[in-house]
């Protein structure tokens, strides 16, 4: 089994996300669970990016990945990402963010996702993202992690080519156990945050950041909810005395 998640920005603005396209979103999941998946959510909200979440056996990873792409496309206030998407590597562009994640077939599907989106592209990103991914590797309890990203064109199973403009990334770690999820994401928020200009912002948060900032989400999906890792982070990191 797997966690798949596609990032995409396909708001009408630059900045935020609209509630009535999270809302259209959302009541198009149940096409995800219709041909398969275990459990589907809009996991993230960043921005003007929004993140469609599943967990699907290995052999589905395909079918599931297109009709995501296909809610996306149904849905979009604009093209955006979706129209970076190309058969053909060489006419890929600025596409959808693409991550998967290994689950073990006897744990209950449990994930951690984060979500990136720049304002204009800062190149620092992927630093960052790569910085949270390395935190997470090797940490006990973590079953598996996205893979780090690199400056290539990206084969997307199933949907095609995304480019390597493509700058707004997302990744994923799954869990052994529960007490595992305040261990694992801890470390990749807190190595996220470790990088010049990266914020943490909760679930549905516009950016409106000075240019040259990048903000990320943080969410838990288990088991089919989605918890936004935020708001108990932040109250962890209140210093007391």
């Amino acid at each position: 089994m797997k966690a798949i998640a596609i990032g995409a920005d396909i708001s009408k603005n630059d900045v935020s996300t609209s509630n009535s396209l999270i809302n259209n979103i959302e009541n198009n999941l149940y096409r995800l669970v219709d041909i398969g998946a275990e459990h589907a959510a809009l996991t993230n909200v960043t921005g003007d990016d929004l993140v469609i979440g599943a967990f699907v056996q290995d052999d589905l990873v395909e079918r599931m990945n297109q009709e995501i792409i296909n809610i996306l496309r149904d849905n979009a206030e604009d093209i955006g990402d979706v129209g970076g998407i190309s058969k053909n590597p060489k006419d890929a562009g600025e596409g959808v963010s693409y991550a998967e994640a290994n689950i073990r077939q006897d744990r209950y599907p449990d994930a951690i996702i984060l979500a990136f989106d720049t304002y204009g592209g800062e190149s620092f990103v992927e630093k960052a993202a790569n910085s949270a991914i390395d935190a997470a590797s090797g940490i006990d309890g973590l079953t598996d992690t996205s893979k780090r990203l690199e400056n290539k064109i990206n084969e997307i199973p199933g949907v095609g080519y995304v480019s390597n403009e493509t700058d707004d990334p997302v990744l994923i770690a799954t869990v052994e156990d529960m007490e595992s999820v305040g261990i694992i994401s801890g470390a990749m928020m807190g190595a996220a945050l470790g990088n010049k200009n990266v914020y943490l912002v909760k679930r549905g948060t516009p950016a409106n950041v000075i240019p040259g900032t990048v903000i990320f989400s943080a969410t838990a999906f288990m088991n089919g909810n989605v918890i936004d890792l935020a708001v108990p982070y932040h109250q962890r990191n209140r210093i007391l005395g």
